[in-house]
């Protein structure tokens, strides 16, 4: 993403650039630090949920990727049938690990996970929105705005971003109760069923095509402010609010889907949040015409190969 979103006239007085590049540089590492805070919280948090885990549960059930996580129990090398004997004696029904909802849930189980999704939009999705909070920075600095005011200004965009993302976790926290009651998803938060997965990687495939898709990237890509920085009537603490809401819907429509993703590989496959994170982060700071694409391609030629061995298993 580059800073030809917010054109400066040549006509600018040399003098006035210089102070709107200063003005920038100054407010900048204290927004980046914040969004690094917040960061590196959901990382921390969902790390820790991944601790918990990994002493008592055979990794390799939470999705692809995390049976790498058995090199650090007892599980490692055991045939499946011996891993779900030792998990069962390990960890009984009725205990969970830290953060982990139990069998059945409670009010205290939907707020677990609530959390867990929160966690999760500060570690992937907060990061990929810096681009855009790095924009508005620069934009913010040519009105001629103070770095103070700048630094709170561009806060209040993060927080109306993270907030539009917080209503993704709720809907996610939802879906997950109501897959799970269902028996779509087990105890370890993955996909009992080929089909939930096939399914799921094939819709997140085919929006990567959709002009839903392509607009709201080609938005992340080079931002357009609507409320702050452009109406003269109101406070620009709620303006800036409401510029965060804005883009958080931008970003929404642009990686509901990749999100989605994580009901495919297992929710609590934190190998498949760092990838995917960064596969977002990438796609939304970098304009192109491949990287969607492909991942389109990948998604659909993941779930199409599920759907073909459900086909050929059922015909068996």
């Amino acid at each position: 993403m580059t800073d030809e979103a917010f054109p400066v006239t040549d006509k600018q007085p040399g003098p006035d650039k210089t102070r709107s590049v200063l003005a920038a540089e100054r407010a900048w590492p204290f927004v980046s630090a914040v969004v690094a805070a917040l960061s590196i919280a959901g990382w921390a948090y969902l790390s820790a949920m991944i601790a918990g885990m990994v002493p008592l549960m055979d990794m390799s059930e939470a999705g692809p990727g995390m049976g790498i996580f058995n090199l650090f129990n007892g599980f490692a090398g055991l045939p499946p049938e011996a891993r779900a004997a030792l998990a069962a004696l390990c960890l009984p029904d009725s205990v969970s690990t830290f953060g982990m909802p139990g069998s059945v849930w409670a009010a205290g189980d939907l707020f677990k996970v609530f959390l867990m999704w929160f966690m999760m939009v500060l570690a992937m999705m907060l990061p990929s929105a810096g681009p855009m909070l790095r924009c508005y920075v620069t934009a913010a600095a040519h009105t001629g705005t103070s770095v103070h005011r700048i630094r709170i200004d561009t806060v209040l965009v993060a927080l109306g971003y993270i907030v539009v993302w917080t209503g993704y976790a709720l809907l996610a926290t939802g879906a997950q109760w109501l897959m799970t009651g269902a028996g779509l998803l087990d105890q370890m938060m993955a996909p009992i069923s080929l089909t939930v997965t096939a399914s799921v990687l094939t819709a997140a495939g085919i929006y990567q095509f959709t002009p839903a898709k392509q607009a709201c990237l080609a938005r992340c890509w080079y931002p357009r402010w609507h409320f702050a920085l452009q109406s003269p009537h109101g406070t620009r603490p709620a303006h800036a609010f409401w510029e965060g809401l804005f883009q958080g819907l931008l970003c929404l429509g642009c990686c509901w889907a990749m999100m989605t993703v994580m009901f495919a590989v297992g929710i609590m496959n934190i190998v498949w949040i760092a990838v995917l994170g960064a596969l977002m982060a990438l796609e939304k700071t970098f304009p192109n015409r491949v990287l969607t694409p492909l991942m389109g391609l990948l998604f659909l030629s993941w779930g199409g190969g599920l759907a073909l061995v459900l086909v050929l298993g059922a015909g068996a």
